[in-house]
C-alpha cells in the first residue's frame, strides 16, 4: 500500500521517518498498554517530568494513564544480562504542562537499548539520537555530559546531601558564583567551575580540556568513537547536562534544534533506575518530544544572527543597559525619547527590548530573548529552566521573614505567612520542617500582620524603612537578592560564542566597578 504523504501533518511525517530510521538500525517495535498500575509511577516520581499523574480505579486497583514510556518498557521486559535488547516505540503519554498546569496528550518516539550495554551500544544510541534530529533539521546540537565525572568531583567537596543537590543544580545552571559560594575558593571548586564552563565540539574539547578527561576514562573512549561519527560536528560536550543522578549515570545527553527554545530530545544511561527496579542489566536510551516540534520555526523565520536581550523596564533596566553599553554593546537609539520597545545595533548584532521585570525570565525561558536580566527573587519564585550566567551585583536587597516586633513564633500552631512569593516561602519553611498556611497577597504585604491577617510576611527588604514605620522588623533573612544575567539554554547552544563574549565583557565591567 502506498501512503499519500499529503494527508499527513509535519509531525506525523517526522514520526514515520523516525520509525523507519530505528527499524533500519535493527531496533524492533515495542507496544504497550496506555496505562499501568499507579504504584510504578509512585515509586519513581523523581524520574518523571511532573509528580502529577492521571489516575483511575479499575477492579479495585489504582491505575494511571502512562506519563512515561521507559518505566513501562523496563517493567515489561526480561532482565537479560548476556544479550542486548534493542526496541523503539511510538506512544502517546499523558503529562502535565508546566506552562498551563493542565494535562496534554503527547506523542513520543524513542529507543531503548538494555541488557548487555557497553561503549559500542552507548555510541550507537548517541549516534542514532543525532540521526533523529537530522531528520527534523540540519541545524541541531546533541549536548553530551558524563554524570560519573560530575559526581566524583562533587563528592570530593565534602558537602552534605542538600549541598550536593544545590551544587549539581548550580552546575546545570552554569551558575559560577553559586558554585563558588557552596564550595569556597579551593581546588575542588576550581575543577567544578572548569567543568561547568566546558562547551564545544568533541575535537575542540579534547584539545582544550585534556586535563579534565583522562585517557583511561570511558568517557574519553566514547568521545574518541563519536568524533568519527558522520554527525560529529553537531555533537558537543556540555557538563551542564545533569539528568537526575538518582536514576542516570555515565553518559547523559540532550538534543536541541535551532529556533526551538527547549530540548526536543533527552536520554542517557539509566543504570541507577535499573537497580531501583531490581534489574541487574544496564540500559541506555532517548526520547524525542514531538510536542516541542510544534514550535519549529518556519522557513521565513531565519536566524538573523542577532543576540536578543530582554531588559527590565525602570531604573534597574537603565543601569543594566549602561553596563552593556560600557561592555561595548551600545545601541544609541535606545536613548531616544520615543515609545519604541525594540532597539537594535546591526553592527554589534545586538537587539534590546523592554519588558516588565517579572516577565523577563519568561521571555528568556521561552526563547523570545536569548539573554536577559532578572532578579534572583523572580528566578527562585518561578524556577525557569535557564542558565544563570552571572551576578550583576545590582538591585541588591534581601528576601526576609518579617513580623511585629513583639511577635514570638509558637511552633505548636500553624504559621500564617502572607506573601506574593508563594514558592520561596513554601520552600523555605519546608526546609525548616515548619507547617505553614500561605496567604497570597499582591500588594501592601506589610499590613497583613498589623491587622492580624497573618503572623509574618515573606517579602523583599531593601532599606527596612517601611518595616520600621509600621512597627515591624526582620525576623529571618532567607536569601540575598540581586540582578542576574540569564540565558535560554537552547540559545546558548547555538550562540555560545556571542553570549560567552558578552558575559565576559560584563564581568570585566563589574570587576572594575
Amino acid at each position: 500500500m502506498q501512503i499519500n504523504e499529503n494527508v499527513l501533518t509535519e509531525r506525523e511525517k517526522i514520526l514515520l521517518s523516525l520509525r523507519s530510521l530505528y527499524a533500519s538500525k535493527g531496533y524492533v517495535p515495542f507496544t504497550m498498554s496506555k496505562f499501568e498500575e499507579y504504584e510504578l509511577y509512585a515509586n519513581n516520581k523523581d524520574f518523571l517530568v511532573s509528580d502529577n499523574v492521571i489516575t483511575f480505579t479499575d477492579g479495585g486497583k489504582l491505575m494511571a494513564l502512562k506519563p512515561d514510556v521507559t518505566l513501562s518498557i523496563i517493567k515489561n521486559s526480561k532482565d537479560l544480562q548476556e544479550e542486548t535488547q534493542k526496541v523503539y516505540y511510538n506512544e502517546n503519554i499523558y503529562r502535565e504542562s508546566k506552562a498551563t498546569g493542565s494535562f496534554k496528550e503527547i506523542m513520543q518516539a524513542g529507543v531503548e537499548c538494555f541488557g548487555k550495554v557497553g561503549i559500542e551500544e552507548i555510541c550507537e544510541v548517541v549516534s542514532l539520537a543525532a540521526d533523529s534530529l537530522k531528520l527534523i533539521s540540519e541545524d541541531f546540537v546533541i549536548a553530551i555530559s558524563n554524570l560519573d565525572m560530575i559526581s566524583d568531583i562533587v563528592s570530593e567537596a565534602g558537602l552534605s546531601g542538600k549541598q550536593k543537590k544545590e551544587l549539581i543544580e548550580a552546575v546545570s545552571e552554569k551558575n559560577i558564583p553559586l558554585i563558588k559560594s557552596i564550595c569556597g575558593d579551593d581546588s575542588v571548586a576550581e575543577r567544578i567551575v572548569n567543568l561547568t564552563s566546558v562547551y564545544g565540539k568533541l575535537n575542540e574539547i579534547l584539545a582544550e580540556s585534556a586535563d579534565l578527561i583522562s585517557d583511561d576514562n570511558d568517557f574519553r573512549k566514547i568521545i574518541n568513537t563519536l568524533k568519527n561519527d558522520k554527525n560529529a560536528d553537531n555533537i558537543y560536550i556540555d557538563f551542564s547536562i545533569t539528568n537526575d543522578i538518582n536514576y542516570y549515570k555515565g553518559i547523559v545527553f540532550k538534543g536541541y534544534i535551532k529556533g526551538i527554545p527547549a530540548p526536543v530530545l533527552s536520554g542517557g544511561e539509566y543504570d541507577n533506575l535499573m537497580k531501583k527496579m531490581k534489574r541487574k542489566s544496564s540500559a541506555v536510551g532517548f526520547a524525542v518530544y514531538t510536542d516541542e516540534l510544534e514550535r519549529m520555526p518556519s522557513e521565513d523565520e531565519t536566524d538573523d544572527g542577532f543576540v536578543n536581550v530582554a531588559l527590565p523596564k525602570g531604573r534597574l533596566g537603565e543601569k543594566v543597559y549602561d553596563i552593556f553599553a560600557s561592555a561595548g554593546y551600545e545601541c544609541p537609539s535606545i536613548l531616544e525619547q520615543n515609545r519604541k520597545l525594540i532597539f537594535e545595533n546591526s553592527e554589534k548584532k545586538i537587539r534590546y527590548f523592554w519588558v516588565k521585570p517579572s516577565d523577563v525570565a519568561k521571555y528568556v525561558e521561552r526563547g523570545a530573548a536569548d539573554i536577559g536580566v532578572a532578579g534572583k527573587d523572580i528566578l527562585l519564585e518561578y524556577e525557569p529552566d535557564v542558565y544563570e550566567l552571572t551576578d550583576l551585583k545590582m538591585g541588591k536587597c534581601r528576601m526576609c521573614v518579617a513580623g511585629k516586633k513583639d511577635y514570638i513564633d509558637d511552633t505548636s500552631k500553624t504559621l500564617r505567612v502572607a506573601t506574593k512569593f508563594e514558592n520561596i516561602a513554601s520552600n523555605y519553611y519546608i526546609s525548616k520542617g515548619r507547617d505553614i498556611d500561605i496567604i497570597k497577597l499582591n500588594g501592601s504585604i506589610e499590613i497583613a500582620p498589623i491587622l492580624g491577617l497573618s503572623d509574618v510576611i515573606v517579602d523583599i527588604v531593601e532599606t527596612g524603612t517601611t518595616l520600621k514605620e509600621n512597627d515591624l522588623e526582620v525576623k529571618e533573612e532567607i536569601v540575598p537578592i540581586s540582578a542576574r544575567l540569564i540565558s535560554n539554554k537552547s540559545s546558548f547552544k547555538f550562540k555560545s560564542r556571542q553570549i560567552t563574549a558578552i558575559t565576559e565583557q560584563i564581568n570585566g565591567i563589574i570587576r572594575e566597578n
